[in-house]
């Protein structure tokens, strides 16, 4: 199994992808500011990413289990450089408009799904099992230092010297992934073109395929489960930070910049648990690993909503972010250690469906709760991951984290 140059060249493509992430993080919302004064413009563009990545996700994972997944790492991230570039292109002559913006918006929520889902199943052939905890670290900690720190900063950099720049950098990072990926290395699949047994012929429609991951996941104990926790744990997420803004202006003291400087310090914790996550379960086990950082979710919630003090309030979000960045490797390293090759796109699919649909029932919850008390919207997310913690306490057994 392919351990060095394989699992490199996947990191390297991951990285500039993460870092034109990032880009877009700032950049797209302030040229959709440049062209329009509505608001419901402006935060339309979040809105059309996140229902094109639920739409997109089920049949992603089909062609994921279909269709060699480097050539799928290697499409999609050309294919979005190109549309990017293209879309720079537009904005540098002044023919551009908010029609083409969203355009672009959706097709990179597209590519970027395919993208993801290709490499997260690809992995296990790239890394021996017992080190996917320590790749997934490796691959958590690029991503943070890619969206978090470098890629919103220079974004804003790029935007201030000309409104095309950051696009067109997006789009030349998208387009040098797609090339490194081409030093992965091909592995031959283990089932057929279609990712099922030879006895079907004749082709298969997406839905059936589809149904398969979804059925699949439905029916194994601690994969399900852990899909389950997973969307608990986003809505408990969307709960805390739809309305963190607001919480940190009138509960903090806040003005927009320390907002900032919040937000990219508690994206530390973050960091520290990407580095940490692999020694956590060699020690603990995945069972007290998983339940213990959901624990530190509820107990960083807890806190956050009796806090007023900024460097406190600040402390926590960093134990919080934490907590998710262990809790996320955790997780994808157990799917991809118990799914079967064949599946890992359509399960992997059916997984992040249920992820969106927590991130969306969240972020309308928090909502309603914050018109009460913000206060209550945070209490609330507490107890959501009181409720995780136990969950992953009951259904995980290490003994049944092995693939055998």
């Amino acid at each position: 199994m392919t351990t060095g140059r394989g699992f490199s060249a996947l990191w390297s493509a991951n990285a500039l992808s993460n870092l034109a992430d990032g880009l877009a993080f700032i950049s797209m919302p302030l040229l959709a500011a440049s062209m329009t004064d509505d608001p419901r413009i402006v935060a339309g563009l979040a809105t059309l990413y996140a229902i094109v990545r639920l739409f997109v996700a089920l049949p992603i994972g089909v062609l994921v289990d279909r269709i060699d997944r480097r050539s799928l790492i290697i499409i999609a991230n050309l294919l979005r450089g190109l549309a990017l570039l293209a879309f720079a292109l537009t904005l540098y002559l002044g023919l551009s408009s908010l029609v083409i913006l969203y355009i672009s918006m959706a097709v990179v929520a597209t590519l970027e799904s395919t993208a993801d889902n290709a490499a997260v199943a690809i992995l296990p052939s790239l890394v021996d099992r017992g080190r996917l905890d320590s790749a997934n670290g490796r691959i958590a900690a690029a991503q943070l230092v890619a969206d978090e720190f470098a890629g919103p900063p220079l974004g804003g950099f790029l935007i201030a010297i000309a409104t095309a720049a950051p696009v067109f950098a997006m789009g030349g990072l998208w387009a040098v992934a797609g090339l490194v990926a081409i030093a992965l290395p091909v592995h031959p699949r283990q089932h057929n073109q279609l990712g099922v047994a030879t006895t079907h012929s004749g082709p298969r429609s997406v839905y059936k395929e589809a149904l398969e991951g979804i059925v699949w996941l439905a029916h194994h104990r601690l994969v399900g489960g852990l899909a389950f926790i997973g969307a608990l744990a986003s809505l408990g997420y969307m709960l805390t930070f739809s309305i963190l803004v607001l919480f940190a202006r009138e509960k903090l003291g806040l003005d927009e910049t320390s907002y900032g400087l919040l937000l990219a310090c508690s994206a530390l914790g973050g960091l520290l648990g990407s580095l940490i996550t692999s020694k956590l379960r060699n020690e603990l086990g995945y069972r007290w690993t998983i339940a213990g950082s959901l624990l530190l979710g509820a107990l960083s919630m807890g806190g956050l909503a009796m806090s007023t003090n900024p460097v406190i309030a600040g402390a926590l979000l960093a134990a919080y972010i934490l907590h998710a960045v262990v809790w996320n490797i955790c997780s994808t390293s157990l799917r991809q250690r118990l799914v079967p090759d064949a599946m890992l796109g359509r399960v992997g699919g059916a997984t992040r469906v249920l992820g969106l649909l927590g991130l969306a029932l969240g972020s309308f919850l928090g909502g309603l709760l914050g018109t009460i008390s913000l206060v209550t919207s945070v209490a609330t997310a507490t107890g959501v991951f009181v409720v995780c913690s136990i969950l992953a306490a009951l259904i995980v057994q290490d003994e049944s984290t092995n693939s055998d």
